[in-house]
């Protein structure tokens, strides 16, 4: 009986280890997959071989998943080997087959690039070992894929970074951009200035935080919960906080070399400087640490001493982090005091510098030849090429009002690196549009030469978090971004399909949901915010996350678990408003989906008195306020005849737009408008409200729908911004086609 129930255990073990491989779904999509018949059962304690001593870490990050010993051979269940084929950085030959596993670099991140599509092809069950019989030549488009992390204005944990730097290897995201000091936090151990971290990487809880905190009551939402674990008690005041010492800091960047990611540190710079000019206030110009009109004091360009703690800084940070390049920051500089600082005037007389622009010129070029002398390159935000850029430095672009920023750099020879708000801030709320927006987002695009593309280095997103104070509300805003990221980062163009990319997702928030990733569900899709009806509608509501739960509410409360669940398309014959939630495996809500169905006769025409003139009326109002409702309370700047709803051409600034006019729509009908803005608008057709953008947000677009009668119908569109945004009204059709109101349909 003894050896039977032996024989059945190891039948059972055997079982447990072996099954059907999935189906190859890797993410970002691999140069040439060709797919195999059959799968290879790799072994309980598979035999991990390295051709070299270099590639023994990729073999250790490979047997933190799979198990087994790494060994320096050519011999194994795995082989990884070093060729000079495929010879780009990055690149990879990996082939699975009935011998085993074979790889085969030309560099150690070709190595761990090629371990990450191990991962993705093993199944998602654990017990299962399954790999697929295929054959992949894969090679990225770009050198530079990267994230940035803002940890100053909430922090993260070693460990927490360690999980991102996980989802970053996972993807072949190969850039970590480590956004260490702001205004609101001193995050790294500088030995020469204590109290950068003693007082710098503490403060009281401010506006940031206190939103968060009404977040998390009001949208009964932990992830926006403050961690109790970096806040401390200091006397009467508690204190948030936290910062990595030296040692902490050598311990991510050797766990991100491993996974083949370089570490670039930012030490923002010299703007965004008041954690540390407030400790150490001879930074500053003389008497004026706090904050300007719009910016905190930035550091005092005119003071040899001030330049020198910069310098000491930099020096410690170099010691630290080994990868070339080292990034400056240098964005939004509030120059108000260097126009009032005598030293800063001499500096300038000394240079024959003649504005403030030239002086921050004058800064950058400074702490660049610092940089060039200690072996490193200097990368800063667009904003340095005011005053006039080095002919070395290279501009990360993010102003995607500062249009020709690119093009100005590139053209003499600079390079550049595609970080556009627009698309690449993972710190805006997402919308149906901000997966596909930023999975279509070409950085080369069409208008550059191909000298201009080839200095063009990638593609990186940024995660700005005054409103991400935890982990969990991390992984909500960056997951699956990143994986829309990873394809613009690493796969040809001809190679990507937002429609096979849809097809990808699916198994990779099932990869998620293992690893318990909060990720955020894609947005239902089916309907709009506001939609209409004349007699009936029927709401066949689409998701893309397989393994999930709809619920839904009428009644305005919030959907729960608990709440009628969805599983067929519904019948409207009334106006009724919908709440939908999509549950998570785990049981863990996404976001809440509004939408409205309101039963409407089509609004009759109107029959104006008097001629009308082709176009619309643009009033634009000197506005810097943050509702619609406000805009024509501000003081008239000028009046415009417009072809469409768009910002009129010499509008800039502070802008608050009041477009109306009349629309002539061809027939009886439901249409249905898309009003694309940043910040905010509201589109009003015959009096009613079809769409409400309002509010300070970044680019957002929202739906909505009118019955309209053959004939004119008032239009009035509010908009406002204060730095250059954007403004867009189109049609949907049926089919979801976007479509370009014929100009002839505008009427004033």
């Amino acid at each position: 009986m003894k050896k039977i129930y032996l024989l059945v255990v190891a039948m059972f073990a055997m079982f447990s280890c072996s099954g059907e491989p999935d189906p190859v779904s890797i993410i970002p999509q691999p140069h040439i997959v060709i797919e195999g018949k059959g799968s290879y059962q790799l072994p309980n304690n598979p035999v991990i071989a390295v051709s070299s001593d270099e590639l023994i870490p990729a073999g250790e990050l490979l047997a933190l998943k799979i198990g087994g010993e790494v060994i320096k051979s050519t011999e194994g269940d795995v082989v990884i080997t070093i060729n000079q084929n495929p010879a780009k950085k990055g690149a990879y030959l990996l082939d699975i087959d009935d011998n085993g596993v074979a790889i085969v670099v030309s560099n150690y991140q070709g190595a761990a690039t090629a371990v990450a599509s191990v991962m993705q092809l093993l199944p998602v069950e654990p017990t299962n070992r399954a790999l697929p019989f295929v054959s992949i030549e894969d090679e990225p488009r770009f050198d530079y894929r990267g994230l940035m992390l803002d940890v100053s204005r909430h922090f993260y944990s070693v460990e927490e970074v360690k999980k991102m730097l996980d989802y970053l290897h996972m993807y072949k995201l190969n850039k970590f951009h480590w956004h260490i000091t702001d205004d609101q936090g001193w995050r790294i151990e500088i030995k020469k200035y204590p109290l950068l971290t003693e007082k710098g990487a503490w403060r009281k809880l401010n506006g940031h935080d206190r939103e968060c905190a009404k977040r998390a009551e009001l949208e009964n939402n932990p992830d926006y919960a403050i961690d109790p674990n970096k806040m401390r008690i200091n006397g009467t005041d508690t204190l948030y906080g936290g910062f990595y010492t030296q040692e902490d800091v050598k311990e991510i960047v050797a766990y991100a070399t491993q996974r083949g990611i370089d570490v670039m540190p930012e030490i923002d710079m010299p703007g965004h400087f008041l954690a540390a000019v407030t400790n150490y206030p001879f930074v500053a110009c003389e008497g004026s640490v706090g904050w300007g009109e719009m910016f905190s004091s930035p550091v005092c360009a005119g003071s040899d001493q001030a330049i020198e703690f910069c310098k000491d800084v930099y020096a410690e940070i170099f010691e630290l982090f080994p990868y070339e390049y080292v990034h400056l920051g240098a964005d939004e500089v509030e120059k108000t005091n260097w126009k009032q600082c005598k030293d800063c005037a001499k500096r300038m007389r000394d240079n024959r510098l003649k504005t403030p622009e030239s002086l921050q010129a004058w800064f950058v070029k400074d702490m660049e030849k610092f940089f060039n002398a200690n072996g490193r390159k200097l990368v800063g935000w667009d904003e340095i090429l005011e005053g006039g850029l080095s002919e070395t430095a290279t501009i990360m672009w993010w102003r995607s009002w500062a249009k020709d920023a690119v093009h100005v750099a590139t053209a003499q020879g600079n390079e550049a690196i595609m970080t556009p708000n627009f698309v690449c801030y993972f710190d805006y709320m997402q919308d149906v549009n901000s997966l596909k927006n930023l999975y279509n987002y070409d950085p080369t695009g069409n208008d550059f030469t191909p000298e201009q593309q080839k200095l063009i280095q990638g593609v990186q997103g940024n995660v700005w978090c005054e409103y991400i104070p935890s982990f969990d509300r991390l992984e909500y805003m960056t997951m699956p971004r990143i994986l829309a990221l990873a394809e613009v980062g690493w796969s040809a163009l001809d190679s990507k399909s937002w429609t096979d990319f849809l097809e990808r997702v699916p198994a990779q928030l099932g990869r998620l949901d293992k690893m318990s990733v909060n990720y955020r569900v894609p947005d239902l899709m089916g309907f709009y915010k506001s939609n209409v009806f004349i007699d009936t509608a029927v709401i066949d509501v689409k998701s893309v996350a397989k393994g999930t739960r709809i619920h839904y509410t009428t009644d305005g409360v919030v959907p729960t678990i608990n709440s009628p669940r969805y599983t067929k398309p519904i019948t409207v014959t009334e106006t009724t408003e919908f709440q939908f939630a999509t549950f998570r495996p785990d049981g863990t809500r996404s976001d809440v989906s509004t939408t409205v169905y309101t039963k409407q006769t089509p609004i009759a025409s109107v029959k104006p008195d008097g001629a009308l003139k082709n176009g619309l009326k643009a009033m634009w109002y000197n506005y810097r306020g943050g509702k619609c409702s406000e805009i024509t309370g501000a003081k008239l700047f000028g009046e415009y005849t417009v072809s469409a709803v768009a910002i009129p051409e010499k509008v800039s600034g502070n802008i608050g737009l009041d477009i109306t006019g009349y629309i002539n729509v061809p027939a009886d009908g439901i249409y249905t408008f898309s009003l694309l803005s940043d910040d905010g608008s509201q589109l009003y057709v015959s009096g009613a409200e079809v769409v409400n953008n309002d509010g300070p947000h970044a680019p957002r677009e929202v739906i909505g729908q009118v019955a309209l009668a053959k004939g004119l119908h008032p239009l009035r569109v509010l908009y406002f911004d204060h730095n250059g945004g954007q403004l867009q009204l189109q049609l949907v059709e049926k089919d979801g086609t976007y479509i370009s109101i014929p100009e002839n349909w505008y009427k004033h």
